[in-house]
C-alpha cells in the first residue's frame, strides 16, 4: 500500500517537474521570434522568400521539427564526412534542411543551397541573439 503511495507521489512530482521544464509560453515565445527572424532575413536576403508571417511561423514550426527529427539521422549517415571535414559539414546538413522546409512550404522559397546555406548561417546567428533576449528576462 505505501509503495504505491510512493510511486504515485514520484510520478506525480514527476509531471510537475516536466511541466516547469516545458514551459509552454516559452517555446511559443521561441517560434513567434524564430518566425520574426524568418521574416527579417526573408526581407534581407533576395534568394529567399517568405508570403506571410503565417508561412513565417510555419516555416518556424517545420524547421523546427526537421531539426529534431531529420537532423540526427543526417548526422549519423554523414558522420565520416563531418569528421573529416572538422564539423564544416554539418553547414550543409543544414542547409539541406533549409531546402527541405522550402519543399514541403509553399509560402516559403529558397533558390539555391548557396542562399539556404546563407539562410541558415544568418539565422542561427540572429536565434541566438533573440533567444538569448528571451533568456535575460527570465
Amino acid at each position: 500500500m505505501t509503495d504505491q503511495i510512493h510511486k504515485k507521489a514520484a510520478l506525480e512530482r514527476s509531471f510537475f517537474y516536466l511541466y516547469a521544464k516545458f514551459k509552454p509560453m516559452k517555446t511559443i515565445l521561441r517560434i513567434l521570434l524564430s518566425a520574426a527572424a524568418v521574416l527579417i532575413l526573408a526581407y534581407i536576403l533576395p534568394g529567399v522568400g517568405v508570403e506571410s508571417y503565417w508561412s513565417a511561423i510555419i516555416v518556424a514550426v517545420v524547421l523546427a521539427l526537421l531539426k529534431v527529427l531529420v537532423k540526427p539521422i543526417l548526422v549519423i549517415l554523414t558522420l565520416p564526412i563531418t569528421i573529416v571535414t572538422l564539423g564544416l559539414f554539418l553547414l550543409v546538413i543544414n542547409a539541406v534542411i533549409i531546402l527541405m522546409a522550402d519543399y514541403f512550404i509553399d509560402g516559403f522559397a529558397v533558390k539555391n543551397i548557396w542562399w539556404a546555406l546563407l539562410f541558415s548561417l544568418l539565422l542561427s546567428f540572429l536565434q541566438s541573439i533573440f533567444h538569448s533576449l528571451l533568456d535575460k528576462e527570465n
